[in-house]
């Protein structure tokens, strides 16, 4: 892990740079007018943009230290400005996967956009094999190195595209509702066109991921090619409708998280009296605090025969079997799959 810390900044703006000075009586050369009027007028930009933003994030209360995980890229750039503007101390936290050559020149790129906002750098390095599911096992190596409660750079239409993704895999109402917003996703009702425009006037060009164009990736076809689709066939943005569904499904979650606050998930007779909608509630969130892995639509299914008494045992992925014995649920994980 290499740390680097910001360097403070000092002087005033527009403070001469270090370097060998003017001899005496040498008056610097002026910047070309236009570049003056140009540089005033995105400053006139900029700080009603970031109070804008800022109106629409949900950053947690000031304190130092607060962990951002941080590719370089607009999104994570303006993260990171957000949070200082909030009055947080963020630190950068990026991980280089090593799965591209490139990904070393863009952790230089990451750290020094990170040095001209103030906020000290945490390069971690990970190692993921190419071969299936790329994406999901660098999403872990990442998951595995960066610190508790780390914020992220997801916006509007991050959330839009995984409401898709997950459409796509056949979710349920609790898949739906995507991300929650919050503190460990404060810039989440931000659009991505924003992120773009706050890098723009605070004129830093942000690291440019070269997989983003890769179509083996599904998230890269959901946003470069389904998104579009459903603009042209609807006459409408579509990534606030998907938000709302996430939001709508989010909040009924909610309220059958009520409802099965007291019902117990392995007891088969209690689970065949409530409604099925509760029962599947409560036996995959059972799975879920048990394994790390809510089970799939097709998997709650299966243990649903368990209760009913159809059969008296299931597998579902990853070795996991749920078996049934004097009326209550046992659920088997393999050695050694669990911490």
């Amino acid at each position: 892990m290499d740390r680097r810390r910001a360097r403070p900044r000092r002087g005033r703006r527009g403070a001469r740079p270090r370097g060998r000075l003017p001899e005496v009586g040498h008056r610097p050369e002026a910047p070309p007018r236009s570049q003056t009027a140009r540089r005033g007028t995105l400053n006139d930009r900029l700080g009603p943009l970031v109070a804008e933003l800022l109106g629409r994030c949900r950053f947690p209360d000031a304190e130092p230290g607060v962990p951002c995980a941080f590719s370089g890229g607009a999104d994570s750039t303006a993260l990171l400005h957000l949070a200082r503007e909030a009055g947080l101390e963020p630190v950068a936290h990026h991980v280089d996967h090593g799965i591209r050559e490139a990904s070393g020149a863009e952790a230089d790129i990451a750290a020094s956009i990170a040095e001209r906002l103030g906020v000290p750098f945490v390069l971690h390095r990970v190692s993921v094999d190419p071969g299936p599911n790329l994406e999901a096992r660098a999403r872990e190596a990442r998951r595995s190195v960066l610190p508790p409660g780390s914020m992220t750079g997801h916006t509007a239409d991050d959330q839009a595209e995984t409401v898709l993704l997950r459409l796509l895999r056949g979710t349920g109402p609790t898949g739906l509702a995507a991300m929650r917003p919050g503190p460990n996703h404060p810039i989440l009702d931000l659009r991505r066109s924003e992120t773009h425009e706050l890098c723009r006037l605070l004129e830093i060009e942000p690291v440019v991921d070269g997989s983003n164009g890769d179509p083996a990736i599904r998230r890269n076809r959901v946003r470069s090619e389904l998104l579009p689709l459903m603009a042209d066939i609807s006459d409408r943005d579509p990534v606030p409708v998907l938000v709302r569904i996430a939001e709508v499904a989010a909040s009924e979650g909610a309220f059958l998280n009520d409802q099965i606050a007291g019902l117990d998930p392995t007891d088969c007779r209690a689970l065949r009296d409530c409604h099925p909608v509760l029962a599947r509630r409560a036996i995959r969130r059972w799975i879920g605090e048990e394994t790390g892995y809510p089970p799939s639509s097709e998997a709650l299914e299966r243990v649903m025969q368990v209760v009913d008494g159809t059969v008296v045992a299931c597998e579902l992925s990853g070795g996991l079997r749920i078996s049934r014995s004097a009326g209550r649920l046992h659920l088997t994980v393999p050695m050694g799959s669990t911490d």
